[in-house]
């Protein structure tokens, strides 16, 4: 009896075993499983506990998530992508991850998620394929306080024959506004038109990096250089435009020029906080710095977008400078059935009620898609300006080019050469020069 139970239980071991042992070797996917591989631990839960069970229930597919270790993603990929059931949905951070990816990523031109994009040129593409959509996006551009610029154009001597924020689309426009309003400051109650161009060290980002984008963006269209190329030259085409604005900042501003050197992004957000400026260049990020100043003037619903503008020839179709180093892709290597069951998650998360409400309430993405209501977008006031330059008829959004820049020494050059022009030292063909010359040499020094 004791040799009998002695048998049953090695085969009952011996089953548990080769159980033991299947889990732990790679698994064929289930006939109706998308496995996705996501890049962001911090909100992995959400996607394991709440959206991959919702979804099943919906739609009988299973959500399988797999989360990289952070700072990991492209070796996790790497290595899973090789495997016999590997990632259908993967993430991408632009176009130099793309590069690594292209040989196994589908086209999404005629997928239901790509229809939903608002803004079709913000896909990273190859040729007239789509290979990655942006799924969460941030912008910057020149913030403005809209009780002030009511104020502004209800006067009866301006200058102008507009009479409202939303009928600046050009830099001559702006930069009529922005003078007279600089002559009536002391009837607008405040400082300058533009808060404080900070310069002080580490606070130079707003020009180095932002600003820098928009002449950038357009001489890469100029020369018909894809998005995230290796640029060996630069030949500032637009420098004249950058300082149009640079220029404007400067002789419109609550301090004058010589002081910049001091103030630093907390200095020119508190500025526009206290309503003591109606406008500063900044991104929807800056919504919490001008929010949690204390004694905050600036009504929530008076916090509204402009593009930047320069003078460059076509300006009045471009919106805000929009970008995202978060894309979305599908495996091009897997069965038709699962891009298909990929596609359906993706425009099941983006565009169905149950996957909004995850995506605003959980994920709290500010999303490209035109699948959101007014009702569900977030409350942040500048993340709803993004979403509705986004969505503007007739309007693209200006790429993050700044992504080409060879080095952050570049920037640094770059910024310090501002620095000089601002206070005198340098002119505009030393600053044009620094930039120019900087960057060949920093390219050199970094391919």
């Amino acid at each position: 009896m004791k040799k009998h139970l002695f048998i049953a239980f090695l085969i009952v071991m011996m089953a548990m075993g080769s159980v033991v042992f299947a889990a732990g070797a790679e698994e064929a996917a289930p006939a109706k499983e998308v496995y996705f591989l996501n890049f962001k631990p911090e909100i992995a839960d959400v996607y394991e506990s709440k959206i991959a069970p919702a979804f099943e229930e919906e739609t009988g597919i299973k959500l399988k998530v797999v989360t990289a270790a952070s700072g990991t993603y492209a070796q996790t990929l790497k290595s899973e992508i090789a495997k016999s059931n590997p990632p259908v949905i993967f993430q991408t951070n632009g176009p130099v991850g793309l590069k690594e990816s292209k040989s196994y990523t589908a086209d999404l031109r005629n997928t239901d998620f790509y229809s939903i994009l608002s803004d079709k040129s913000m896909a990273l593409t190859d040729g007239e394929k789509v290979l990655a959509i942006p799924y969460a996006v941030e912008g910057y551009g020149i913030i403005y306080n809209d009780a002030i610029m009511r104020k502004y154009f209800a006067l009866s001597g301006k200058a102008v024959s507009i009479s409202s924020a939303d009928e600046i689309n050009n830099f001559a426009t702006l930069k009529a506004v922005v003078e007279d309003m600089t002559k009536h400051k002391d009837a607008l109650g405040i400082k300058g038109v533009f808060a404080s161009t900070s310069l002080s060290a580490g606070n130079q980002w707003r020009w180095q990096t932002h600003l820098v984008n928009v002449p950038l963006h357009f001489e890469m269209v100029a020369r018909d250089i894809p998005a995230g190329s290796s640029v060996p030259e630069l030949e500032f085409t637009y420098s004249e435009n950058m300082k149009n604005i640079w220029d404007l900042y400067l002789n419109n501003s609550t301090t004058a020029p010589g002081l910049l050197g001091s103030k630093s992004v907390d200095d020119s957000m508190a500025e526009f906080a206290l309503g003591q400026a109606a406008m500063v260049q900044n991104g929807n990020w800056g919504a919490s710095q001008i929010l949690g100043v204390k004694g905050n003037k600036v009504a929530d619903s008076d916090i509204k977008f402009l593009p930047i503008y320069t003078g460059i020839e076509g300006e009045e179709n471009a919106g805000l400078n929009v970008g995202t180093e978060n894309y979305l892709c599908i495996n091009s290597n897997v069965s038709a059935e699962q891009q298909e069951m990929a596609d359906q998650f993706l425009a099941w998360l983006f565009a169905s009620e149950t996957g909004k409400q995850f995506v605003k309430n959980d994920l709290m993405f500010i999303t490209p898609f035109n699948s959101f209501k007014d009702s569900e977008l977030p409350t942040d006031p500048l993340a709803k300006e993004v979403i509705r330059w986004m969505n503007k008829p007739g309007v693209n959004s200006v790429p993050w080019a700044f992504s080409i820049i060879p080095s952050e020494e570049w920037k640094n050059k770059f910024g310090a050469a501002l620095a000089e022009y601002s206070v005198g030292r340098m002119n505009w063909n030393e600053v044009e020069k620094v930039a120019v010359d900087a960057w060949k040499t920093e390219y050199d020094l970094t391919n």
